[in-house]
């Protein structure tokens, strides 16, 4: 079956996380893409050796995809990397900022020089604002962003625990890459995109932010409870916890009389609306307490179930390795050795490629590169 970006050539000068993420997903959809790595390679490869000896980021984020290790210091490797944008569809880079421009390999300057070309800068701040010359890792930047200040409990900050920075960044290089694209087709013409980190996390952090401009509210730090909608959040059984959540006026009244046995709390003046009850969380709490404490977890979940009330336990990975909604897509190495992967959300795949060798294809694209500029023969 033809995949949707069969065709396209992406060529990218990654690292780490962000422009990882984005040339995965024109990966999985079928494009070719080059990744140029440095002599000792991509940092992700020497996270750990997690998986049958690769790194788990590494081994997540590159399947599908084709090494060329490159010393860019060295005029004979950077004017192949020219060469290779040249033809390419798609570029992509995160260095660090300025160092695509002294390279040469500058979106603007690079989409001037080829007008069909998509070239994307990832960077972390954007390069306008006085920040531009931030130094941008995914913690660094969940902490400048605020999402540190909105995470954890009321005594500590604490980040995601996944590199949500880095990640969300390379979703929405995916999407630009995928809007410039479909622009081509109607224009003809390719476009330079810049996508910075902290855009990613700030635009994550809008309904902290309109609180904040409009009511002069501090999001508050809630651990496994919602800052601004109540009840939502995780009580307490004799047995382990369980989320619920009441969104909406007639979940309310079901939570109240069905749930709890309390129809009394529907009419209850500090709990007339959500505003109010967020307000008034900790009466609330201590009052939802007393139904759910002295009872198991199951007896609790089938009460909510039969009120067609939402709930959700508070899974490990261990549970996600088991859980009954996930797929798995599998990779086979060159050794023969496979692994799992959870399935892609874009696909229904039960089967992915495998991440590259360091420099695996990078004598091979030395030759094909040399082929395409070696006069014609008359």
């Amino acid at each position: 079956m033809t995949r949707p970006l069969e065709g396209l050539l992406v060529v990218s000068l990654e690292q780490a996380v962000a422009a990882p993420t984005c040339t995965m997903r024109l990966a999985d959809a079928g494009a070719r893409v080059i990744k140029l790595e440095r002599i000792e390679g991509d940092t992700a490869r020497h996270y750990d050796r997690s998986v049958k000896g690769i790194s788990a980021y590494f081994a997540w984020l590159n399947r599908g995809k084709e090494s060329a290790a490159l010393d860019l210091k060295s005029e004979e490797d950077l004017a192949l990397a020219h060469a290779l944008v040249a033809k390419a569809d798609v570029f992509v880079q995160n260095l660090a900022p300025g160092a695509s421009v002294r390279l040469g390999l500058g979106a603007r300057d690079l989409v001037a020089r080829h007008p069909r070309l998509i070239a994307l800068d990832i960077v972390g701040y954007r390069q306008s604002t006085p920040a531009r010359g931030l130094r941008a890792y995914d913690m660094l930047v969940q902490a400048e962003s605020g999402i540190c200040s909105v995470t954890g409990t009321p005594d500590e900050a604490v980040k995601v625990g996944v590199s949500i920075a880095d990640i969300g960044t390379g979703m929405n290089a995916h999407a630009a890459v995928l809007q410039a694209l479909y622009e081509r087709e109607r224009t003809g013409r390719g476009k330079a995109i810049e996508i910075a980190m902290f855009d990613s996390m700030a635009e994550w952090m809008a309904v902290p932010f309109l609180h904040y401009e409009h009511q002069g509210r501090i999001t508050p730090r809630t651990g496994l409870s919602h800052a601004s909608i109540f009840p939502y959040h995780v009580a307490d059984c004799v047995d382990g916890g369980v989320v619920i959540v009441v969104q909406s006026p007639a979940e309310w009244v079901r939570f109240c009389e069905g749930a709890l046995g309390r129809p009394d709390l529907v009419a209850d003046p500090r709990f007339a609306d959500n505003p109010l009850r967020v307000e008034n969380r900790e009466a609330l709490a201590a009052i939802i307490q007393e139904t759910f404490g002295p009872a198991t977890r199951a007896a609790m979940i089938e009460r909510l179930e039969a009120h067609q009330l939402a709930w959700a336990k508070v899974s490990d990975v261990r549970d996600m390795a088991s859980h009954p909604a996930l797929t798995r897509m599998t990779a086979t190495l060159a050794s023969g050795e496979t692994f799992d992967l959870p399935t892609s959300p874009l696909t229904a795949a039960t089967t992915c490629a495998r991440p590259p060798e360091l420099g695996e294809h990078t004598a091979a694209i030395r030759a094909e590169v040399a082929a395409a500029l070696a006069p014609a023969e008359v």
